[in-house]
């Protein structure tokens, strides 16, 4: 295909830098969004009586026939045109002549790749948001199911008080929730159009920039050209988001390789979603869990990658924005790839509920509960500390459990225990006990349980 630029220049340029000027083989996959922008531009020239209205319904007539051959097969895109935009009016031109050419009035591909991407983005984004939704889901049924299974709670990954296996994954619920409310108010800065800025100083033609944008969704329109073709903030801002949901996943990911390990054996992932060794036969490898972390620093190259491509431009489009395309594609691609792949994998998880009991049972993890007992008997918190502090040195001289020391031991370091305070440190009620908003009793985790159900409805 021809240069659409040819003029100034003969439009013959050399091979190699043809190939690497090219983006087609990137922004190919914004065709519809393309589609889209140009018929919502032909009805807005027609409407201000910028081109002939017969002009404008051939025009739409070629861009739909055009959308139906590719969505068919029917048309292949042709790689060897500059991008999508020159592949979309030649192709358009060729099938309807003259008018055709009509088509890029009153616009530029400044503007006119700006708008693709953010309509394309909007998709993107919304896919991602019910993808985060799924695993939401996910993970509180499977918090549902174990609601009431203790397991130890970790601080620097020491045990530290008891909690459920519902109560944690629910952690994870929450923090998907908030990335999931990111995107959705990243959504309102991208859904402002930049079509009909133009170059960058915007055009001498009486347009309508709003009809345009109500014609494609969009809730406002950019209100100083050179920034309509100059921002990308709208990726840099969705890669941040997409980021911290694989710092999120990423955590998960990390506890569920922990907790299927010999070590800890809290949890057993399906075969569907683990491999073998090809030399050791009794291995069961959490390959998926393992590469969704490491994709994690793919996404946030991806960022830094759109952040130093932005950093020093002088306004307003330069060729280094051409690059903002690849970087935030292959984020949205990894982060829809993961989160698919990890809800699969949460559905399938089963926990070792004795296993986790077991752990909680062997890590003093009742010891606060042990310093609350004395504090409601009277004594000061820090002597209680103390003393519980000391009750745990002796524990683990004598090779025992809190529960396994006799109330004659007990009274040996104070003189305000007494028989109910086996009922106070048992796991179970220390778990129930903990009522407070938000905390790990059962009533509480499923109030959690309720919010999060509301909250993605």
């Amino acid at each position: 295909m021809g240069k659409i630029w040819a003029g100034r220049t003969s439009g013959e340029i050399n091979e190699t830098a043809d190939e690497f000027n090219s983006s087609i083989m990137f922004d190919s996959r914004m065709w519809r969004e393309d589609i889209a922008g140009s018929i919502a531009h032909t009805a807005m020239l027609a409407a201000k009586g910028i081109i002939p209205q017969a002009d404008a319904e051939l025009i739409t007539e070629g861009l739909s026939g055009i959308l139906g051959d590719i969505e068919s097969g029917k048309l292949d895109i042709d790689t060897s045109a500059e991008d999508i935009h020159t592949f979309i009016e030649q192709t358009l031109t060729a099938r309807i002549g003259e008018a055709g050419k009509m088509l890029h009035t009153a616009r530029s591909r400044n503007d006119q790749v700006a708008l693709d991407l953010r309509l394309y983005l909007k998709g993107e984004t919304d896919q991602v948001i019910g993808e985060i939704k799924t695993l939401i889901s996910a993970l509180t049924d499977k918090a549902e199911e174990y609601k009431a299974a203790v397991m130890p709670g970790y601080t620097h990954l020491q045990r530290a008080q008891p909690v459920t296996f519902g109560h944690h994954l629910m952690a994870y619920s929450m923090m998907l929730l908030r990335d999931a409310e990111r995107l959705s108010d990243a959504r309102k800065r991208l859904l402002v159009s930049p079509i009909g800025s133009c170059a960058l100083a915007g055009t001498t033609y009486d347009t309508d920039r709003f009809f345009e944008a109500k014609e494609l969704g969009m809730a406002a329109v950019c209100k100083n050209s050179i920034d309509g073709v100059a921002d990308r903030d709208f990726c840099i801002e969705l890669c941040a988001d997409l980021s911290i949901i694989m710092a999120h996943i990423s955590r998960l990911c990390e506890e569920l390789i922990l907790w299927s390990s010999w070590e800890f054996k809290f949890i057993e992932i399906s075969d569907d979603f683990t491999t073998g060794s090809s030399i050791m036969p009794q291995k069961n490898n959490p390959d998926m869990a393992e590469l969704i972390r490491g994709k994690t620093g793919r996404v946030y190259g991806d960022l830094i990658a759109l952040l130093t491509m932005i950093k020093g431009l002088p306004l307003a489009y330069n060729k280094d924005m051409q690059e903002d395309k690849e970087s935030i594609f292959d984020a949205f691609d990894t982060v829809k790839s993961c989160l698919e792949v990890l809800s699969g994998m949460i559905s399938g998880i089963k926990a070792n509920t004795g296993n986790m009991l077991e752990a909680a049972k062997g890590g003093f993890i009742n010891a606060t509960d042990l310093a609350d007992y004395l504090t409601k008997k009277g004594v000061p918190f820090r002597t209680a500390y103390k003393l519980s502090g000391e009750i745990v040195s002796f524990c683990v001289k004598n090779k025992k459990t809190l529960d396994e020391m006799s109330i004659e031991e007990y009274k040996t370091f104070s003189e305000e225990f007494g028989d109910d305070l086996y009922e106070a440190i048992d796991l179970k009620n220390c778990v129930d006990r903990r009522n407070s908003y938000g905390g790990t009793s059962i009533a509480s985790v499923e109030k959690q349980i309720e919010y999060v159900k509301k909250a993605i409805q």
